[in-house]
């Protein structure tokens, strides 16, 4: 038992040390301690570039990494770091990253599609700390990879944090799913809404799991096989009363709420520890999910973010970012287009062909 408790000790220490990558004033100092600067987050990262592309992501690596250092010099309550996507201009990690074109859905979709009620709106009192995470709701930081599908991860954490508060059971549910077969006003890695997706899932009967129905980080055609093998089910969905902290908090306190935000600032895509304040905007392009929110010990109100970026981005995947700010939108919109999905049940539908829950 204490040798396997040793192999899992070390095995932390090993994957840690593999998620840091911090570097040193003085590998900024000259052109060839830059270039061995990149040549060490290439390795680090397994990036492989052709001689014509480095020398290009090599200036691009340059301005990131001034940025990085210019900032964390700043005395901000966040810091950044040098992570995957540190060779990519910023308008290439929009394009490749926060590219889901949620705005743009909401305007062609008009009044939100939810049942038009509030169920939490005569909530008085909540806790003062929710974290959806230690009471056992939300599965592992999944990456969404070069696909606009942030809109199927945001709904996916929500339906699979009710589930498990209503079942007990933490399942992990398929993104491939809506991507192959919710296309009819949804458009994979093209983008999409979770209001949408919620309605989906409640007109299908269910959404089966991600081990009967894998990430493919690419637009595929649907597997009806595979989507007629329903694993959770929802009763429909509600929309978090718009522009308004308050009532997403009340939510955000019994279960986890789909949001879209405005993910696409430099400080964003760099970002690594703290509560994040940083500047964004409220053009909506991309799709994640309040688990929960909490105070610092000097008092900055956060909201706990789960992102599909994997864990190598941010706090293990996860970002804080500031709660109750002065403007009525949230920060980066977070308050804009919130929504949950509704469970009444602690069932599920029984699949007609056998799929493996994953834990």
């Amino acid at each position: 038992m204490k040798n396997l408790y040793l192999v899992v000790v070390l095995l932390a220490l090993v994957l840690s040390i593999a998620e840091s990558f911090d570097f040193q004033e003085n590998e900024l100092e000259s052109e060839d301690s830059l270039w061995d600067l990149y040549e060490r987050w290439r390795s680090h990262h397994t990036v492989s570039r052709s001689i014509d592309e480095k020398n290009k992501r090599f200036n691009v690596f340059k301005k990131n990494v001034k940025h990085v250092h210019e900032t964390n010099k700043m005395d901000k309550p966040y810091k950044l770091r040098l992570n995957k996507f540190a060779d990519l201009t910023n308008h290439e990690f929009k394009t490749m990253y926060a590219g889901s074109k949620i705005k743009h859905h909401m305007m062609f979709r008009g009044a939100p599609s939810g049942s038009g009620s509030f169920m939490y709106a005569n909530v008085e009192n909540v806790p003062a700390t929710v974290d959806w995470r230690k009471k056992g709701a939300v599965v592992a930081v999944k990456d969404q990879g070069q696909c606009g599908s942030c809109w199927a991860f945001s709904t996916v954490v929500a339906v699979e944090g009710i589930n498990q508060i209503k079942t007990k059971k933490l399942v992990s549910l398929s993104e491939q799913e809506l991507i192959d077969c919710d296309t009819q006003q949804n458009q994979g890695c093209n983008g999409g809404l979770m209001e949408y997706a919620f309605e989906f899932i409640k007109k299908k009967g269910g959404i089966t799991t991600e081990s009967n129905y894998p990430y493919k980080a690419e637009d595929g055609s649907c597997d009806a096989s595979k989507e007629n093998a329903p694993a959770v089910s929802i009763d429909g969905h509600e929309s978090v009363p718009e522009n308004n902290e308050d009532a997403l908090l009340k939510a955000a306190a019994n279960q986890p709420v789909s949001v879209a935000i405005d993910a696409g600032g430099s400080d964003f895509q760099f970002y690594s520890e703290g509560v994040f304040t940083g500047k964004c905007g409220t053009e909506l392009n991309h799709g994640v999910a309040v688990v929960g929110y909490g105070t610092t010990l000097d008092g900055s109100k956060y909201w706990i973010v789960r992102n599909s970026w994997g864990a190598e981005w941010g706090e293990k995947g996860y970002i804080r970012m500031q709660r109750g700010i002065s403007h009525k939108e949230g920060l980066c919109g977070i308050a804009m287009e919130a929504s949950y999905p509704i469970k009444k049940s602690s069932t599920n539908p029984k699949p007609s062909s056998p799929i493996k829950d994953e834990l």
